[in-house]
């Protein structure tokens, strides 16, 4: 099973929310495309800290 399909899964059945998917996307799982197809919503990067 693709990370795509088990993230949409777990979101489908609420044990993921939007944090959680973004958190896949973060670390290179899943990509922002995969997050706008599983959450419905546009994937907006975190912002660098500039301290």
């Amino acid at each position: 099973m693709s990370w795509k399909k088990l993230v949409k899964f777990y979101f489908d059945n609420n044990m993921y929310d939007k944090k959680d998917v973004a958190a896949f996307v973060n670390k290179g799982s899943i990509t922002p495309d995969d997050y706008a197809d599983i959450t419905g919503e546009t994937y907006i990067a975190p912002q660098a800290s500039t301290n």
